[in-house]
């Protein structure tokens, strides 16, 4: 698989990651299974998709456990990305980002992950309570300790933006700057994908000037875009596509003409429409690195095969007509 490279300390990754999420945690919990994740993963790293994304609250705490029966078999084959600053309650998650937790959450991780280094530490979310400086100096503190390798953010939700006037990452933008201060941002991991096109306005930008990595979060738009899913089919309850706004009913079948145009392009590929629309997210840009989520081996190995697919100018124009995606707000 081709390698990209991660922010200016050059950390090399192949072009398509594994998001390990879907696993343990927040999606269809009837059909989560130990062994058949482990195999996912070896596939995936079989088939060049180093980088593997977890977090400590995923699960809580049994996604890392997972991946920790992996690397504790092949670490030289993989690139170990976490996430500290969120914590799982009964019906309710709150933010943590004061600096000794911060520093006891990295050590709990590297136990749980059954490694010595995490390459890509990653703050989940910042807390009101305690500036996102501090949060990032004790995050800074492990990288000179030798714990970790490299930091990253992860995107504030959308939410913030929905004020006039106001862009869907502005609120990210201003913490990066922030911290940018204190400690270099190797990274950034915020939604990407053919119907939330949205980072691409002003997040990739500041990426891109800076030599800053983006994840593309749910490159599949939370499997929609594959293909695979029907307008009414319904949701677990602890499925996050339950209340979802686009996934109402109503809203997949309005959404259907997106992932039709992703299916004609696929078909003048002997493709899939999953795999079209990798190949879009990796054409954004270099630094750009897609990290779908699954739990099966079969999705594993096809996404990453997506990353030997080349969308010509054709194809980019049919996806740039494809109309906007719609939620139940709209």
């Amino acid at each position: 698989m081709e390698r990209r490279t991660i922010g200016a300390a050059a950390l090399e990754v192949g072009a398509i990651g594994l998001g390990c999420m879907p696993m343990s945690w927040a999606y269809t919990g009837s059909q989560q299974r130990g062994d058949r994740s482990l195999r996912t993963v070896h596939a995936a790293l079989d088939a060049g998709s180093s980088l593997l994304d977890t977090a400590d609250m995923y699960g809580p705490f049994t996604n890392e456990l997972l991946l920790g029966r992996v690397l504790r078999e092949r670490r030289a084959d993989a690139f170990v990305s976490t996430k500290c600053g969120l914590l799982v309650g009964d019906q309710h998650i709150v933010a943590n980002g004061r600096p000794g937790y911060v520093k006891r959450a990295c050590d709990a991780s590297l136990r749980r992950l059954q490694t010595d280094v995490i390459d890509l530490y990653q703050l989940h979310r910042p807390d009101p309570e305690v500036p996102v400086e501090e949060t990032w100096g004790a995050m800074a503190d492990l990288v000179r300790a030798g714990k970790v390798r490299a930091l990253g953010v992860c995107a504030v939700g959308a939410r913030a933006a929905r004020r006039p006037g106001a862009r869907m990452h502005d609120g990210t933008i201003r913490q990066l700057e922030r911290v940018q201060q204190v400690f270099p941002v190797s990274a950034v991991q915020a939604e990407l994908s053919v119907w939330s096109p949205e980072a691409l306005a002003a997040l990739l930008p500041w990426c891109e000037a800076r030599g800053v990595g983006l994840l593309a979060a749910m490159p599949l738009g939370n499997g929609f875009l594959t293909g695979t899913l029907k307008p009414g089919q319904g949701f677990e309850p602890d499925d996050l596509r339950a209340r979802h706004p686009r996934f109402t009913a109503e809203m997949m079948a309005a959404n259907q003409p997106v992932v039709a145009g992703l299916r004609r392009v696929a078909e003048r590929h002997s493709a899939t429409p999953a795999q079209v629309a990798l190949a879009w997210v990796l054409g954004r840009g270099r630094q750009v690195v897609p990290v779908p989520g699954t739990k099966r081996e079969r999705w594993a190995v096809q996404n990453a095969r997506a990353a030997g697919l080349r969308l010509t100018e054709d194809d980019l124009a049919e996806i740039a007509r494809l109309p906007r995606a719609r939620g139940s707000w709209d």
